[in-house]
């Protein structure tokens, strides 16, 4: 007997709930949805126990299909629908959400910035922490440290058809380019040598953004109010980010589109998402 299409609709609504439990940086513990009597056809809501079911059920699969997202459990990827949204100009985000930031990254994606997270749960993905200042105790009384982003490596690619009409993987670094040699407000600055102008990585960290709890509302996952998918410059609230912290401010952006193989503006694309394998331990020499 096949599990109902409402079984695997509910899966990603319950990642989505251990992605809210999970999440160290919430104002307060968050409790499980109460349960209803009678569960209507299209209710998303799950407790701890129907999500860890739907969860097991879901990793026996192959892949799982949901709108915006195609996860390749097997396999160890995920498939994300997105489109470009710019073709030239400066960035801060290599993915936003829908109806966000699409002035300032390259690509938008269709489903939730929590739905992806979960996804990557699915597969087995580690998230970390964005770059963030929390307040800690010490011998001389509490003071403010900063944290760096951590995270399992994520490698990004963009996948659309070629000239013959088959899909192509490209990593994301084919697409970004050093800015021009002259800063956001146009005064010049030390020339960029060409082979210093290439984007240096196509991997990035899953930060996994982080959930704001207040009081009695509803959970709220941070990167689907910001639109901070994969980030360039550091918000301390992006999914995905590069290591390290990059300045925001618009003399300080670095990076840009490299249009010469990107698909034309508002072209449908697929965001590959790999979790990079931690490299296997040598056994010393004898």
């Amino acid at each position: 007997m096949k599990p109902s299409s409402l079984i695997f609709q509910t899966v990603i609504i319950a990642m989505a709930w251990f992605t809210v439990n999970s999440q160290i940086f919430a104002e307060e513990p968050v409790k499980p949805p109460a349960k209803t009597e009678e569960k209507k056809e299209g209710d998303a809501k799950v407790d701890g126990k129907e999500a860890e079911q739907l969860i097991k059920l879901a990793q026996d699969r192959e892949e799982l299909v949901m709108p915006g997202l195609k996860i390749m459990i097997k396999k160890g990827y995920i498939d994300v629908d997105a489109k470009v949204c710019l073709a030239e100009g400066f960035l801060e985000l290599i993915a936003c959400t829908k109806d966000s930031k699409e002035h300032e990254a390259l690509i938008s994606v269709d489903p939730k910035a929590a739905h992806i997270h979960a996804a990557l749960l699915l597969i087995g993905a580690q998230p970390g922490n964005p770059a963030m200042r929390k307040e800690v105790q010490t011998e001389d009384g509490p003071r403010w440290v900063d944290f760096p982003p951590r995270g399992q490596e994520i490698e990004v690619f963009l996948v659309f058809n070629n000239k013959d009409g088959q899909p192509e993987e490209h990593t994301i670094d084919k697409f970004l380019i050093k800015g021009m040699d002259e800063n956001f407000d146009g005064v010049p600055v030390e020339p960029v040598k060409k082979e210093d102008r290439k984007f240096p990585t196509h991997t990035f960290l899953f930060t996994g953004s982080h959930v704001f709890k207040d009081g009695e509302a509803d959970p709220i996952y941070l990167a689907d109010e910001s639109g901070n998918v994969i980030s360039l410059s550091t918000f301390g609230d992006e999914l995905l980010a590069l290591p390290g912290v990059h300045a925001h401010a618009n003399e300080a952006l670095a990076w840009a589109v490299e249009p010469t193989h990107l698909p034309p503006l508002n072209t449908k694309v697929i965001l590959r998402l790999k979790p990079k394998k931690a490299a296997a331990a040598q056994e010393p020499k004898k």
